[in-house]
């Protein structure tokens, strides 16, 4: 290292630290620590498209494309156009979304539905007329969600269980929560999600992502958007023996950006920090195919001789899409008190109530915290929201110091709650105004939503990992009644109580009916 004195007397000295590239994603502080020049992490094989909010375009053959109109009568290569629209014909511009597709077959080209047998654990009707479901008034948090042994292959459409949710997909209204646990890929299969959107977050293992626009490469520590109707295979990467993860679907609305407001244009997630994939096509085409849709939250299957995967061109704004939660711009207080958990949204689903959202993805991970004379922890709240927390590596910010990556952690709407561990103690005694990092090697995630969460069979007893918390037996020990034991509080009580008196007696002597009256 190389250390200078100062120019001045103002001037405070400084060391000049080399820098070298960090190599592990989960050990950074931020994406730039890996000193990458591509928006890539060093193992991702994929090219990808950059920019939120574009109409995209790919080819596999340069030229596919037609100019100047979207269906030609003749198509280059014996192609045919298809479209898919994700938006109302008539919605607003900046509202209407769609994806014109060039492929080897028509999507209609297939032998018909049929009944499906699968071991997930699906329920998408979250009305409270529904006998399977119920609600967690207390906290609740489980142990890592188990992966399948080896000798049973669970794939994706096998190892997909729902957690809880509110709504109900066919009217267009609600959310659901999933974790999905596999230990084997979709050879010969796609995975069709009929209802709304999923946002898939990578736990643990590597997926190696088919979409019909091209392949996405995801990370513990990425998330992955599936728009309604799009066909996909989430397999396994090279040298992922089992993968977990969760899931995040909402029924009649979509992910998209925050508004920054005074922020500015930066900062959060940015835009040109989300990934779209390139047009890639499977080599051979004409081999059985499955394609699991899943429509009101029932699986059914489709049976065809050629695969999905056979877009040689695409345009268009309704296309899946990544992003890396290593590279969010987080913002915080740098003067006082910790800041409500808004500021680390991701992304966003807009509810019928302008003022409230569906739901928010948020990031906890890490970033330095300065304030002075502040507690800079979160302050004990009952908030409207319910929430979902995940560790997906780390410590993580689970409801207990047992949290592990891989569980999850619940809060309904007004449900008391806030910290009991030693170290949130110990900060409301410490007077520390340096700045610090924070949540190193770590990262959670939350989903919070405005609708209370209603828990399905699975969750609840299933999955075998539910343990529900009640008050910490220690809790009164941690946090002691130190207004009742203050020296001199009866009195200083007994002084408000005949203050309070005395006014009230000054006050009543102009409410006297003989003042004010001539007769």
């Amino acid at each position: 290292m190389t250390s200078t004195s100062p120019t001045s007397e103002t001037e405070p000295s400084y060391v000049i630290l080399p820098r070298h590239p960090l190599s592990d994603p989960e050990k950074i502080f931020h994406y730039t620590d890996l000193q990458r020049s591509k928006p890539t992490r060093a193992n991702d094989p994929y090219e990808y498209l950059q920019g939120w909010g574009n109409r995209h375009q790919s080819e596999v053959i340069p030229g596919t494309l037609p100019a100047g109109q979207n269906n030609p009568q003749e198509t280059r290569f014996g192609l045919y156009t298809e479209g898919i629209t994700y938006s109302a014909f008539a919605a607003p511009r900046h509202a209407n979304m769609s994806t014109y597709m060039y492929r080897v077959r028509p999507a209609a080209a297939h032998n018909g539905y049929k009944p499906l047998k699968h071991t997930s654990n699906i329920e998408n009707c979250f009305l409270s007329l529904n006998p399977k479901i119920s609600t967690l008034p207390e906290q609740a948090e489980w142990t890592p969600f188990p992966i399948p042994p080896k000798d049973t292959p669970t794939d994706f459409v096998n190892g997909l269980h729902t957690l809880c949710g509110s709504g109900d997909p066919n009217i267009r209204e609600g959310i659901a929560l999933y974790v999905y646990m596999i230990n084997s890929s979709m050879p010969q299969k796609a995975f069709c999600n009929q209802d709304g959107d999923f946002l898939l977050c990578a736990q643990t293992g590597i997926l190696d992502v088919q979409t019909e626009f091209g392949k996405l490469l995801v990370q513990p520590g990425e998330i992955l958007v599936v728009p309604r109707g799009v066909r996909f295979a989430i397999n396994l990467a090279e040298g992922t023996a089992a993968a977990r993860g969760y899931i995040t679907e909402v029924w009649g609305s979509s992910w998209e950006l925050p508004d920054l407001g005074p922020i500015g244009g930066h900062g959060l997630a940015n835009p040109r920090d989300f990934l779209f994939p390139v047009a890639h096509i499977d080599e051979e085409l004409h081999v059985p195919f499955e394609v699991v849709c899943k429509l009101n939250g029932n699986l059914v299957m489709i049976q065809q001789d050629h695969s999905p995967f056979d877009l040689v061109a695409w345009h268009g704004n309704v296309v899946p899409y990544k992003y890396d939660l290593t590279k969010f711009s987080s913002q915080n207080s740098t003067s006082i008190d910790h800041t409500d958990p808004s500021i680390n949204t991701v992304l966003t689903a807009r509810s019928r109530d302008p003022n409230t959202p569906l739901a928010d993805f948020l990031w906890f991970g890490p970033r330095w915290d300065v304030a002075s004379n502040t507690f800079r922890l979160p302050y004990f709240h009952r908030n409207s929201a319910s929430e979902f927390l995940a560790s997906l590596y780390g410590n993580g910010l689970g409801r207990s110091d047992d949290f592990q990556p891989g569980g999850g952690s619940f809060e309904g709407g007004h449900t008391p709650h806030g910290g009991f561990s030693d170290g949130y103690v110990v900060e409301m005694k410490v007077q520390e105004n340096r700045p610090r990092r924070i949540l190193e090697n770590q990262m959670t995630i939350m989903i919070e939503s405005s609708r209370t969460f209603l828990f399905t069979e699975y969750a609840r007893t299933g999955c075998g990992t539910l343990h529900t918390q009640g008050t910490d037996p220690k809790a009164w020990d941690k946090l002691p009644d130190k207004f009742s034991s203050y020296p001199g509080i009866k009195e200083l009580l007994q002084r408000v109580r005949d203050d309070k008196k005395a006014a009230k007696e000054r006050l009543e002597y102009y409410h006297d009916p003989a003042i004010g009256r001539f007769s």
